[in-house]
């Protein structure tokens, strides 16, 4: 309750000011960055670590991956319907794990780990090699995760004690324990309470993103209405086309959430 209170309660520019310049830049500067196993290094530039460098017969590990998918996909829908016959439940998270970790390693294996990694390295004032993920969109990319998760957890709880307790103390005179109980039977009817408001906040996150010119990060409002309008002077055409770009994704986020609504729905006989 403390962070929800505290979190949603606090304007998301704020935070976003808060973690930009109150935290990451006043990390130290790279020469004083922080070392960790001499791969991975934080500074006021940012956080720096290898990047992968794909080799050939790489691909095969890919598509050693998305078989793996594919399985998993229908090894989860043969359990569901073993469990609606038979009533006995298959582990299938211990299963789904080994299958997604073993082949592609299995993969990797047969092709001699076509991988290798370019360590980021100290050259001048900055580090050079690796990847880098800049501060802006570490501030960011917390901000608005820390900010909308204390709305959906809100969401979520309510969503959970609409539910009538009967349901829980039925599933126990059954034989279910907690876990079983909550997967099963609470969460499918919570799911029905939880998505109309969850879908505002969906859209919500989308158009919160744009906040992001306040601390130079380069997305698309930045794009669209420095780098593009400076270029062409076409200040109504530009902004009609960054509405309408955003407009095109809360529809898509809309459309996709009613029909997820839709089949989550309770079903009349």
């Amino acid at each position: 309750m403390v962070y929800i209170e505290l979190f949603r309660n606090i304007p998301l520019l704020l935070q976003i000011f808060f973690w930009y310049f109150a935290v990451l830049r006043a990390l130290p500067a790279p020469k004083n960055s922080f070392n960790f196993a001499d791969g991975v290094f934080i500074n006021n530039r940012g956080i720096y670590f290898p990047s992968a460098i794909y080799e050939d017969g790489f691909s095969l590990v890919i598509w050693a991956l998305f078989i793996a998918i594919v399985a998993v996909i229908f090894m989860a829908r043969w359990a569901h319907k073993r469990q609606e016959a038979t009533g006995q439940q298959f582990h299938t998270v211990y299963v789904a794990i080994a299958i997604l970790v073993g082949l592609p390693l299995l993969a990797l294996t047969v092709t001699g780990f076509p991988l290798s990694w370019e360590i980021p390295a100290l050259k001048g004032f900055n580090f050079k090699g690796g990847t880098v993920i800049i501060p802006e969109f570490i501030a960011l990319w917390l901000s608005l995760s820390v900010y909308t998760a204390s709305f959906i957890a809100e969401i979520v709880r309510a969503g959970i004690q609409a539910v009538s307790h009967g349901q829980t103390e039925a599933s126990h005179a059954l034989g279910l324990t907690a876990g079983p109980t909550l997967r099963l039977v609470i969460l499918p009817q919570a799911l029905r309470v939880i998505i109309p408001p969850l879908s505002s906040q969906f859209l919500n996150l989308t158009k919160n993103s744009s906040l992001a010119t306040a601390i130079a990060y380069p997305e698309m409002v930045s794009v669209f209405t420095g780098t593009v309008l400076n270029q062409t002077g076409q200040a109504v055409e530009i902004i009609s086309m960054t509405m309408g770009v955003y407009l095109s994704i809360s529809l898509g986020i809309s459309a996709f959430m009613n029909w997820y609504n839709a089949r989550m729905a309770l079903v009349e006989r």
